[in-house]
């Protein structure tokens, strides 16, 4: 038995299809659209998306039709429906009618209508507006039996600075410091320049170009309050669908890292989680490590509904029109994308879109049929041959990724750390330092779950907290409890400096991580971009020695209770620790007060590999460049091993396999061609 059902036992198999936009075509071109996509075997069209002015032309006059041909049409030819609701695109005869539906702008002034998502979250008409579509969509199409799964809205995300919003702001505000401005001021420390507040009509939205940028707790805020006011539109958007239709299942489009919605706040309320994988292959050269980004959003979007598959919502078979360059995707490098994503936990593979626009700002965007309308374009053909692969693994659907390791990224830590005033004043690198402890442990086969930093870690071996600046009540007592049971802990720079109002701990850095981490941090040296300096590693538990660079961060830290394993050397701080190592119950705690350069990152994560026993998803070596993961489903273990470069790679296969993708047995070696995938089971 599966360890998750499948998203709807309508269609029990990985999905393929992806936004299909009808309306934008005449009727003839809908016949051969349908012969077209089962060519492609493309099973599952996602309409409506951006269609409101065609289902509702002028206030309270609905025309249906077309959408009641296409979905008879998609059920007639055996093909199945994701009906979205089409907020993202307010009509212009809303916007002229109702202004103040529109968003307003950090600059305070009310955009005219165009774009996406243009409008005010907090607007009152606009949420009717939206409740009132949503229930007509229900009930006119909530028994039809080409609908799989709504889709409600579309990439949710911009805020706001509308007064509704400000409104709203100081609501949520009053009920978060229990309607007292000491409360509020305290955590702010608002008497730094002077800006207490003794009214709550005095508090003003954040952010520039004319909003307080000086208090980091009101930035924080701002920021939760409008994930918030996200999750409150979702809730209000799709309470029809609730209440109407209870068992049809519902998502929404997230955007990857996208810093504007704390997406783990909105996964609770989705069915199923989904997001739009956009990897900025056209805007530089293919490398290693732009796989490695994707597959670190996959493993995030795996972890957001604990470790349920997710839905690959979109991506491009071909270039995305929005890179400054539009360098097309080499053979081979769409199919890897999409059986990269069904291995780390998607169970689907969809795209944007059908069939390229002639017209208009995503005329150029790549699309499943080219503007020569042609089902023998290279495009169409590789659309096609991942459409047969994903055929080949429905034994996967609803299958599980096993880790032993746990990686925390933490939403609130990044908007913390962008609004902070220092170390440095330019990027700090959050996320680039997560991918860079990500890599290594990727590069080896080892799975990683990336999650909250109040996530339950006792199921991991091993924790990695990179710049884990923010800490949440109760995060340190968990982490403690970890490495207490018998966990290994890796810390870096910069961790544990503020609590959740972004106040620097009274006890100073590392705060009530200090115990568990046997050091105290000092202070911090922000290097320049051409200074480096020197770290001298020797023999310890580590079980490597070396001289390595560090560069940006060097933290000076003093130890308590923990064995100092590397020293600062080349520096005016020479021979201060740089690294330590607290044994606390049976676990460890690892401290690196240094960002290193990549050869001291992926010695130490092998070196952990190798020391605390992490077991690789396949029993043999991986060559540079090729990857591998594993899904464990009732149907049984899938091995997924990929090639994420240009050449040939052969793998050694200690024992024999069958190729789930061709049937065939592999046995001795396994040839993987440039952007090469195999799906192994033994046989």
């Amino acid at each position: 038995m599966n360890p998750f059902e499948p998203i709807n036992s309508r269609h029990p198999v990985l999905w393929h299809g992806g936004d299909y936009n009808p309306e934008q075509w005449p009727a003839t071109v809908w016949t051969e659209d349908m012969e077209l996509m089962d060519l492609a075997r493309y099973q599952v069209a996602t309409i409506g998306v951006f269609s409101w002015v065609s289902l509702e032309p002028e206030e309270g006059v609905y025309t249906f039709d077309w959408l009641d041909q296409i979905m008879d049409m998609l059920h007639e030819s055996g093909k199945f429906a994701v009906l979205a609701t089409p907020s993202a695109a307010p009509p212009a005869w809303m916007s002229k009618k109702y202004p103040e539906i529109l968003k307003t702008g950090p600059d305070r002034v009310r955009r005219l209508h165009g774009n996406r998502v243009n409008y005010d979250w907090s607007s009152p008409i606009y949420r009717q507006k939206v409740q009132e579509m949503a229930e007509v969509l229900a009930k006119r199409y909530g028994s039809h039996p080409a609908l799989l799964m709504w889709h409600v809205s579309n990439e949710y995300g911009g805020a706001s600075y509308s007064e509704y919003s400000r409104l709203g702001f100081i609501e949520w505000l009053k009920a978060k410091y229990e309607y007292s401005l000491d409360r509020l001021n305290a955590a702010y420390w608002t008497r730094f320049w002077g800006h207490c507040f003794t009214d709550w009509d005095q508090i003003e939205l954040p952010g520039q170009p004319y909003g307080e940028t000086a208090i980091h707790g009101l930035t924080l805020d701002w920021h939760r309050f409008h994930t918030d006011e996200i999750v409150s539109f979702f809730l209000h958007e799709s309470q029809p669908f609730r209440t109407l239709t209870p068992n049809i299942p519902i998502t929404t489009n997230l955007m990857g890292l996208y810093g504007g919605l704390d997406a783990r706040k909105i996964a609770p309320h989705v069915d199923v989680v989904a997001w739009d994988s956009y990897p900025q292959f056209s805007q530089e050269p293919m490398n290693e490590r732009s796989w490695a980004k994707v597959a670190f959003t996959h493993d995030l979007y795996r972890n957001l509904k604990g470790g349920k598959p997710f839905l690959l919502m979109e991506c491009t078979p071909s270039s995305s029109n929005w890179y400054p360059t539009m360098s097309l995707k080499p053979p081979g490098m769409h199919r890897l994308e999409g059986i990269q994503a069904v291995a780390h936990g998607s169970d689907s593979v969809m795209y944007f879109q059908w069939r390229q626009s002639r017209g208009s700002q995503e005329k150029f965007h790549g699309a499943v049929v080219n503007h020569g309308r042609t089902d023998n374009s290279r495009v169409f053909r590789e659309v096609a041959q991942v459409g047969y692969d994903l055929e080949q693994l429905s034994g996967v659907v609803g299958g599980v990724t096993r880790a032993e390791v746990g990686l925390i990224y933490d939403w609130e830590t990044d908007w913390a750390l962008n609004a902070a005033c220092g170390p440095i004043q330019r990027d700090k690198g959050y996320f680039d330092t997560c991918l860079s402890y990500y890599m290594p442990l990727w590069d080896h086969g080892v799975s990683v779950d990336v999650v909250s930093s109040e996530a339950d870690f006792s199921g991991y071996r091993l924790v990695i907290a990179p710049m884990l600046y923010l800490l949440k009540p109760g995060v340190a007592d968990s982490l403690k409890r970890f490495v207490d049971g018998g966990g290994t802990l890796l810390a870096t720079y910069m961790t544990g400096y503020t609590d959740e109002n972004d106040l620097i701990f009274e006890e100073g850095y590392l705060g009530p991580l200090q115990e568990l981490f046997g050091i105290t941090v000092e202070e911090i040296d922000a290097r320049f971009p051409s200074e480096k300096a020197e770290i001298v590693v020797g023999d310890s538990f580590l079980g490597f020695d070396g001289v390595f660079q560090a560069h940006t961060f060097c933290e000076r830290v003093q130890s308590t209770t923990a064995e100092v394993v590397a020293q600062y050397s080349e520096v005016w701080y020479s021979g201060e620790p740089a690294i330590t190592i607290n044994r606390i119950g049976e676990g460890k705690a690892i401290y690196l007060a240094s960002r290193n350069d990549a050869e001291f990152t992926e010695s130490l994560m092998w070196a952990l590999i190798s020391r605390l026993d992490l077991n690789s998803v396949v029993p043999f070596q991986l060559p540079d460049g090729v990857t591998a993961t594993k899904r464990t489903s009732g149907a049984g273990e899938f091995v997924f091993v990929m090639n994420m470069t240009q050449q040939t790679h052969w793998v050694p296969m200690p024992q024999e396999y069958t190729e789930v993708l061709t049937g065939q047995s592999v046995q001795d070696t396994l040839e993987l061609g440039p952007y090469g995938v195999a799906v192994l089971k033994q046989a």
